[in-house]
């Protein structure tokens, strides 16, 4: 397995995996954010705004990679695929990195920089449909429970003041 660390994720049974991330993969994300290609601005657009309340990063660090989006709760990462990923050396680069993802327990969804392109919004639905799937197989309470939580400052409807 790779380097990193398990822990426990809250509310379910998963196990999360955070896997090290080395100082250089940090500075290049951090100028890929900046970067972006057509395609990832699109879909970034509408994943940005936590969609059913599902978290999404971009241009995310994970040991000697950067993933696309990810989102942590899902354990997944998702990668935008444009004409280059099929030439050269790329497909067996990103057996790889996909083999090293999937020992870190991040499965990757790869979708086609062209299928953005001709519907950005019909793939960040399907985005968030796999989310929500992986998240019920997971065990996982959907993101809008922990917003219906009752608040520190409230019990059965009191005040704390009317307590004291």
């Amino acid at each position: 397995m790779g380097r990193g660390t398990a822990r426990e994720a809250g509310g379910g049974g998963a196990i999360t995996m955070r896997p090290d991330k080395p100082a250089r993969s940090v500075r290049r994300a951090r100028r890929l954010r900046h970067t972006l290609t057509l395609p990832e601005a699109m879909l970034w657009q509408l994943l940005r705004a936590s969609p059913n309340g599902h978290k999404f990063r971009k241009q995310h660090p994970a040991g000697p990679y950067i993933l696309d989006f990810f989102c942590a709760r899902a354990n997944l990462a998702v990668e935008i695929d444009g004409i280059a990923h099929d030439m050269g050396d790329n497909p067996s680069h990103d057996e790889q990195r996909d083999a090293w993802l999937c020992a870190n327990r991040i499965d990757t969804l790869r979708i086609s920089a062209r299928d953005v392109l001709d519907s950005a919004e019909t793939v960040a639905q399907s985005v968030v449909d796999i989310v929500e799937s992986r998240l019920k197989a997971f065990g996982k309470a959907p993101p809008s429970s922990l917003r219906d939580a009752t608040s520190p400052s409230q019990v059965d409807g009191e005040d704390q003041k009317d307590r004291l």
